[in-house]
């Protein structure tokens, strides 16, 4: 008797990919899950390539040489808060798993993003091309802020999901408010610290570089930290609507 030949190309492959999904989840409607992936990774990505400007708002106040004002932050801040919104929905909805796996995606992609970046940077440009300087000053490789961009990521991210599920664990579905901004606390204020003292702290220095002065990079932890919270508890009633329905479109999958 003939052994049955195994089945090659596009047949094959799919009955490789659909081995390894659960038997509970095959067949299964993929729901909002890669959307709320796509969402959550391109906003990181945007925010990254914005985090390249510093902005400074309001005049300048420093009453006994503490400075106050000018605010001080960098383009990241329009909308990567929004990614720590999105990481709440992916853990209160999808669990620790699931939600560390779009964290660690973000991670990739945001590193091969950086790579790209250096590769594109060092190559020759064109003869007729006049935009080389504008391009490196922009996207221009600048390791000490792509290693605390990714570093200060992956600590603040895991840290808010884990913080929001363990919460969760204790108190059960009730207080979703306690989580979502208890996460937030504390997976911010560990995302800001890692990036701003690897970025414009002593702990990038190593990797060229001079740090800003510790007053200044104080305001900058400081801002940035409360900036992203408060953002998260403006966010509330929105981030609230959005579980629900995302939890209501899994269910009704």
């Amino acid at each position: 008797m003939r052994t049955p030949r195994r089945r090659q190309g596009w047949i094959g492959l799919e009955s490789a990919l659909v081995s390894d999904v659960p038997a509970a989840d095959r067949g299964r409607p993929a729901g909002s899950y890669d959307l709320v992936v796509a969402a959550f990774v391109g906003m990181l990505l945007i925010s990254n390539i914005g985090a390249t400007k510093l902005i400074s708002f309001g005049p300048t106040w420093a009453p006994g040489g503490v400075p106050i004002l000018p605010i001080i932050t960098d383009g990241g801040a329009i909308l990567f808060p929004l990614t720590y919104i999105l990481g709440d929905v992916l853990a209160e909805v999808y669990g620790l798993r699931r939600a560390n796996r779009a964290i660690i995606t973000g991670f990739v992609l945001a590193a091969v993003m950086s790579v790209t970046f250096l590769i594109v940077d060092a190559a020759p440009p064109a003869a007729d091309w006049p935009n080389q300087d504008a391009w490196h000053a922009v996207l221009g490789f600048v390791p000490r802020i792509v290693v605390a961009s990714l570093l200060g990521y992956l600590a603040g991210q895991l840290l808010n999901a884990l913080v929001l599920v363990r919460i969760k664990q204790r108190w059960g579905e009730e207080r979703l408010w306690v989580r979502l901004i208890g996460s937030t606390l504390i997976g911010e204020f560990a995302d800001t610290m890692v990036f701003c003292l690897i970025a414009f702290g002593p702990l990038g220095n190593v990797l060229g570089g001079e740090s800003i002065p510790w007053p200044a990079l104080i305001n900058y932890i400081a801002v940035g930290w409360l900036y992203k919270v408060g953002v998260e508890v403006i966010f509330l009633p929105l981030t609230y609507r959005v579980i629900a329905a995302i939890k209501r479109r899994e269910i009704a999958a």
